[in-house]
């Protein structure tokens, strides 16, 4: 765990400190805003961003994480949910859109981050909207982006392919060309009239004819 990518030092000695104060923190990515939760009350700031106190309303699913190289799933909740959010998730077409859970520690208790490593970054893949008496709650799934190992490219070796990816690359701008071409190696072709090519002894006779 100590050499997992994203812990410092400052995340080292609040692992190993008597009383630790942990947090989550939701950011999720819809065309036309971003939405920022985290596990408390009030504003908490993590890289310069803030986020929005959502307190025990803002549930994490459980989270897996192994030494295979395979794809997890993440499901977040939110209890009581206001209008803004309510909006996105029924007008905004959330499918492959970026989300990202962070776990940090709060400095001393108070609404300061002492710092943060991220513990699931993905794609969301749908949402649920459950309604009753007690309030809603919106439950988002997202998966890992290791799911796309598994899914086909779509892309071939050609011109075109290449030019969704980068438009400057022309390393396949030939290769329509020589589909089907007739290459000839080691024989002359019916056309070639300068006696090249056949049997190389051939030519050694010839040159010592002309000698």
């Amino acid at each position: 765990m100590a050499s997992r990518q994203g812990i410092d030092s400052a995340i080292t000695n609040r692992l190993g400190a008597d009383h630790q104060f942990l947090f989550f923190a939701v950011r999720a990515q819809f065309d036309t805003e971003t939405i920022r939760l985290w596990t408390g009350a009030n504003d908490l700031t993590i890289d310069s961003e803030t986020y929005e106190g959502a307190g025990t309303l803002l549930s994490i699913g459980d989270i897996e994480d192994t030494m295979e190289v395979k794809s997890t799933n993440l499901t977040v909740s939110l209890s009581g949910m206001d209008t803004t959010v309510m909006n996105l998730a029924l007008s905004e077409d959330l499918q492959n859109r970026k989300i990202k859970l962070y776990m940090g520690y709060l400095m001393g208790g108070a609404n300061e981050s002492a710092g943060e490593i991220v513990m699931f970054s993905g794609r969301m893949t749908n949402v649920q909207i459950v309604d009753n008496p007690d309030g809603s709650t919106i439950s988002i799934n997202a998966e890992n982006r290791l799911v796309d190992l598994n899914r086909p490219s779509n892309l071939r070796y050609t011109n075109a392919s290449q030019m969704t990816i980068n438009n400057s690359d022309t390393g396949f701008k030939y290769v329509q060309a020589i589909q089907g071409k007739e290459l000839l190696w080691g024989r002359p072709s019916n056309s070639d009239t300068t006696g090249g090519g056949g049997n190389p002894g051939d030519d050694g006779e010839r040159g010592m004819a002309h000698r």
